[in-house]
């Protein structure tokens, strides 16, 4: 039937190679019949009503979600908002109203895949819904990859989170295949790291942050520009050590007037910022002296990271 269409649903923060492994599978269904790929994507987590107090910190923001997911082969990407209603849906209201609105040809999920109100609903149930409505079901196995220190592990947003939050940004890069990233805008700050001589831009994120220390990274300007960063998360305890702050210092970019990065404004623009390497703790040093030296060694640091990895790419 033309103008069906092939549907995977899940929450998909992080869009993780788990993800990954669905849309793709989904997008070689729907060309072999001709369909539209079509995930349907909870945002923000149901958790956030059903029980906001155990509610997990978001991986990345939806704009961006739906960028990945399109660059993966969804041709749509719908948002369900997570309304009392729709959480309140049993599994045969949910599939029922999801098949009236998408008519699809086929769904795709994973084999621990569950739905509707209180996650009643399973694959086997999902199968049978198939079979009296009219769709087919695929189901996928679990991806498993395996981390920097040869565990294997199911790829899953939960230990997306874990890594990410333990400051392990190498093994998160595994997981969601590609690395772990925040969006935000740049801000003023109070022009600290300028005094120091590392001028660097302060980025407000509701994304998740990785743990405090220094990492090696990469930021996307909004003019297509690409720029290695030492990045600083923490509370910069060597002076006021309050508040978490996103701080990267760019390395080789060109200062327009008044310090700021040539052809941007000061503040007010977005930032994508990758992180692909851990390089220390955040510490406490004794002097703003002390503090550049830390600085000098770490951005050297950063500096051998970044072209470890360029090469390694390359081979």
């Amino acid at each position: 039937m033309p103008g069906r269409t092939v549907v995977t649903i899940g929450n998909f923060d992080g869009v993780h190679v788990g993800h990954a492994a669905l849309v793709r599978a989904a997008r070689r269904v729907a060309d072999e019949g001709g369909h539209r790929v079509v995930v349907l994507s909870f945002d923000p987590h149901p958790m956030t009503v059903l029980d906001p107090g155990r509610a997990p910190h978001r991986i990345g923001g939806f704009e961006r979600r739906v960028e990945l997911l399109k660059g993966l082969g969804a041709d749509e990407v719908r948002r369900l908002a997570p309304s009392d209603r729709l959480l309140a849906l049993g599994p045969r209201e949910f599939i029922a109203e999801t098949a009236r609105e998408l008519g699809p040809a086929a769904i795709v999920e994973g084999r621990d895949f569950r739905f509707g109100k209180g996650r009643a609903g399973d694959v086997a149930l999902l199968e049978r819904l198939g079979a009296e409505t009219g769709f087919g079901v695929d189901l996928l196995a679990p991806v498993e990859v395996a981390l920097d220190d040869r565990s294997i592990v199911t790829a899953s947003s939960t230990i997306a989170r874990w890594l990410i939050r333990h400051g392990r940004v190498r093994d998160a890069a595994i997981v969601l295949g590609r690395p772990h990233e925040l969006v935000g805008e740049v801000i003023a700050g109070d022009r600290l790291g300028r005094t120091l001589g590392f001028p660097t831009a302060n980025l407000r994120t509701d994304d998740l942050l990785p743990a405090d220390g220094v990492y090696a990274g990469v930021a996307h300007l909004p003019d297509g520009r690409r720029a290695r960063a030492a990045i600083s998360v923490g509370t910069r305890p060597t002076f006021d050590g309050r508040g978490r702050r996103v701080e990267p210092y760019l390395l080789d970019v060109a200062a327009g007037a008044g310090g700021n990065i040539a052809g941007l404004p000061e503040y007010g623009w977005r930032m994508r910022l990758e992180f692909t390497g851990f390089v220390r703790d955040q510490v406490r040093v004794e002097s703003a002296g002390a503090l550049c030296r830390q600085m000098d060694r770490d951005v050297a640091r950063v500096r051998t990271m970044l072209d470890d990895a360029t090469e390694a790419a390359a081979r």
